[in-house]
């Protein structure tokens, strides 16, 4: 994955430097959306890096929070890349972009003050990549599943009750704050991580077809294929324990 976003980050124009309050900071000046692809992609790879590195020291909370970031990285690849595939961008992919690229500070100011940052809704998203699934009238019970799958994970990221609950135990009960190594409840994330690195090869996947480049399309849907017959089935981790 890594070898493959630096591939793709060489075939677009690459970050210049920008002067920023007395130094200088790496922009993406032309603004593409091949350009935003690539950046997506970096994040997609450090954050898998990063959930694999919780789930082993047993920090299971904090990868299941990073696993919602991932969700919506996931959606925004294939959000960007289908407008190009398909060729049926809309209004809300030009205000994607622009809201993506917006600095976060405005360099002008003697006081650092944050700029409002509007977002394109996310059930838009949802809503987009089912009609492209599924034909123009979509699947609502595909929207169900990525509305429960969201709020499953945003407990993880706002910490509810619930969620939190589930670092409770031991001999005697107590709240496991050094990470649950070695736990039933490790295996479970361990398990459920599979999900996110099955969904960056499809992501991938998805960019390859956006940039053009057939060969390196179908090497990933080999590599795909290959991950499948040997870690999965049914497209769900071996590692789930078998009835």
């Amino acid at each position: 994955m890594e070898r493959t976003v630096n591939g793709l980050a060489a075939r677009v124009p690459g970050p210049r430097r920008e002067p920023y309050k007395g130094s200088f900071v790496y922009r993406y000046v032309e603004k593409t959306v091949h350009q935003a692809l690539v950046q997506k992609l970096a994040r997609l790879v450090s954050g898998l890096h990063a959930a694999r590195l919780l789930l082993e020291t047993g920090f299971l909370q904090e990868q299941a929070a990073l696993q919602r970031i991932l969700d919506e990285i996931t959606e925004d690849v294939s959000f960007l890349s289908f407008s190009i595939i398909l060729g049926n961008s809309e209004p809300s992919h030009k205000n994607y972009l622009d809201y993506f690229y917006q600095e976060e500070f405005d360099p002008n100011d003697v006081i650092v003050s944050s700029k409002e940052r509007a977002m394109v809704p996310r059930k838009k998203i949802r809503a987009y990549l089912d009609r492209c699934l599924n034909g123009p009238k979509g699947s609502s019970k595909n929207l169900d599943a990525s509305k429960t799958v969201s709020k499953a994970y945003s407990g993880f990221v706002h910490a509810a009750s619930p969620q939190i609950m589930d670092m409770y135990g031991g001999v005697p009960p107590q709240f496991q704050m050094r990470g649950m190594h070695g736990t039933e409840r490790q295996a479970e994330h361990r398990a459920d991580l599979w999900n996110y690195f099955y969904r960056g090869i499809v992501a991938f996947s998805l960019v390859a077809k956006a940039f053009g480049d057939e060969e390196l399309f179908v090497s990933i849907r080999n590599f795909e294929a290959e991950f499948l017959r040997e870690t999965g089935s049914g497209y769900q981790s071996n590692e789930w324990p078998q009835e």
